[in-house]
């Protein structure tokens, strides 16, 4: 049976089969993974401290991540975007939404170590729900101004989801871009480096080196770093001589994330992962107190 649309220009149709599949999986897996985070903070009272608010924080963000990977992996095996110019924008609004706010929380996370690791102090309620608010609202900022005018949603390359354009390349994108990316990528990825960094001179000084200060940040270089850096070139020279399908690839590597951050923030907790096996199990947590530790 054929299907009544046409491929998309630069595909085949192994091709899209192909990123409809790994965008269906990075959806479900991702999704299962950080659903079950957010489950288990809700039903284990161990679990519920400041700092596992803030990890709980950044799995919701990659749920929502996920949730928009889902939309456009259905989109590819019908082959064409079945929800309207007026879909595309939203679609692209939810996806920058929830992929700026899983980076910024994800530094929420990083300091909120600092203090626990560097300063011996914890984050309070009151200054935690402070910091995801903000966090949250300040993505929303930056997720909305393309629908204002500054910036653009429009179709990725397989034209069955829709992101920020970069294939005009105007002084319009250039601007929202650097700006968007100096304030949702490179500060928060400064503050990562710096509070990992104490860290790490922390555990080095005592030998006790309670998890790996360096994941959390390759993780955010190697799962956005490829998009970041397609539309940083995009906005001083034309990059659609790069073949659609090739272009798609950094976008196919950020919807990695909310997997790899589930394992990251949550699974390589150890108490977290305590929490998580009482929740599916019934089995309680031997050691009640809580904290962010990652091997």
């Amino acid at each position: 049976m054929v299907s009544p649309h046409p491929l998309p220009e630069g595909f085949t149709e192994i091709e899209v089969f192909a990123l409809g599949t790994a965008l269906l999986v990075e959806a479900l897996l991702g999704f299962c993974l950080n659903g079950l985070t957010i489950l288990s903070f809700r039903k284990i009272k161990e679990l519920r401290t400041p700092s596992n608010l803030l990890v709980v924080s950044v799995a919701l963000a990659d749920c929502g991540i996920c949730i928009n990977a889902f939309i456009a992996a259905f989109s590819s095996f019908l082959r064409y975007w079945p929800y309207g110019s007026q879909g595309c924008q939203i679609h692209g609004f939810c996806g920058f939404l929830t992929a700026l706010a899983s980076i910024n929380c994800s530094a929420a996370v990083a300091w909120d170590r600092y203090h626990h690791y560097c300063t011996r102090s914890r984050l309070q309620w009151s200054t935690v729900i402070s910091m995801i608010v903000f966090a949250w609202l300040f993505a929303a900022f930056w997720a909305v101004m393309p629908l204002l005018g500054w910036g653009e949603y429009d179709y990725e390359p397989l034209r069955t989801c829709c992101t920020l354009d970069y294939s005009k390349g105007d002084r319009n994108y250039a601007t929202y871009l650097f700006s968007m990316a100096t304030f949702n990528f490179l500060v928060p990825g400064f503050i990562m480096l710096t509070a990992y960094q104490s860290i790490h001179q922390k555990f080095r000084k005592s030998g006790n080196y309670k998890f790996n200060t360096g994941l959390p940040l390759k993780t955010l270089f190697i799962c956005w770093g490829p998009y970041c850096l397609l539309c940083s070139y995009a906005a001083v020279e034309d990059v659609m001589f790069i073949p659609a399908k090739y272009r798609m690839i950094p976008a196919l590597v950020a919807k990695a994330a909310p997997t790899v951050d589930a394992f990251v923030y949550a699974l390589g907790n150890e108490n977290y992962r305590g929490g998580i096996w009482q929740f599916l199990t019934g089995q309680k947590i031997e050691k009640p107190e809580v904290d962010n530790k990652t091997k």
